[in-house]
């Protein structure tokens, strides 16, 4: 992460502060602080709107592939991301503008060197089925689709928002010394992070995978289906993670330990490996699931699944 570029909890937004906004009056002193408040309420209210309408997931975009090694363009493996945009739990907006890529035999080198292997060791299963989407287990071993292989490191695309720090302004120095060259940051650029994370603790009960929530449409009978969405957003509260008042929301199940609860899941990615301690990869294709993450579809797509 780039020195200018701020942790995602450094937004007010990720510790869910109370709606407060200031109140004006003539007269009254006013520092960046009352400013930095009337932005976090606007953006607080407008993204906790738009979290509980949607729900964080793809909006539009953000495809997910793997790209080979192609040694006579010098190109490295990597797993592509194309543009697009995402709602994340908190309801913000997060844009990937032009295609970005995460070298992965990179990552597989950083993982043995922090930790031996340990955590690579710890992601890699078999029967591996039970950890991918429906659709992605009929294409999986038909046209350019590769197999389901037969062991492999389980691991996980997640996107997140990030803030950027952008131009400098001169300000008045702050602390205690003088300074005639004071600056502070002019703009914060909404930007994004893609992070690769090696998923443990899976098992036959527990896949790692965003819940699929009730299937609403499996109801034949009308009365049932009204009364199973009227209980749905009853629930829906506790659901979205946002129970109590402040604080930072409740992980999904698609979140491994002590990771960002904010961040949109993009995809599964199997990458092939032996049983050797620590693993090593076996040379044959990485599968990458598209279908299990959760999709937003937009009020145009759905007027024209309805028909309309």
């Amino acid at each position: 992460m780039s020195a200018l570029t701020r942790l995602p909890e450094a937004d007010p937004l990720y510790a869910r502060p109370r709606p407060q906004r200031p109140f004006y009056a003539t007269g009254m002193l006013l520092d960046a602080a009352d400013f930095s408040a009337e932005q976090t309420y606007h953006r607080g209210r407008l993204a906790q709107a738009l979290a509980l309408l949607s729900g964080g997931g793809t909006l539009a975009g953000l495809a997910v592939g793997h790209a080979a090694e192609n040694l006579p363009t010098d190109r490295p493996e990597e797993i592509r991301v194309a543009p697009g945009v995402a709602i994340d739990r908190l309801g913000r907006l997060v844009e990937i503008g032009r295609p970005a890529c995460l070298r992965l035999q990179r990552w597989w080198d950083a993982s043995l060197a922090a930790d031996g292997g340990d955590s690579l060791r710890r992601a890699t299963y078999d029967n591996l089925a039970r950890f991918l989407s429906p659709r992605i287990q009929a294409e999986a071993g038909t046209g350019d689709t590769p197999a389901v292989p037969a062991r492999a490191v389980v691991a996980a695309v997640f996107l997140r928002l990030v803030a950027r720090e952008t131009g400098f302004t001169p300000s008045f120095a702050s602390g205690p010394f003088d300074a005639l060259d004071a600056v502070a940051t002019a703009r914060l650029s909404d930007a994004y992070e893609l992070v690769l994370v090696a998923r443990d603790a899976l098992d036959d009960a527990f896949s790692g995978l965003p819940e699929p929530g009730l299937d609403l449409a499996a109801i034949a009978d009308p009365d049932a289906r009204r009364a199973a969405l009227q209980d749905a957003v009853l629930a829906g509260w506790e659901a979205s993670g946002r129970s109590g008042q402040e604080g930072q929301l409740a992980p999904a199940a698609e979140h491994p330990r002590d990771f960002d609860p904010t961040a949109v899941f993009l995809a599964r990615v199997l990458i092939p490996a032996t049983a050797d301690l620590p693993p090593q990869r076996d040379g044959t294709a990485v599968l990458v699931d598209n279908w299990s993450r959760r999709f937003i579809p937009s009020l145009g797509l759905l007027g024209r699944w309805v028909g309309i």
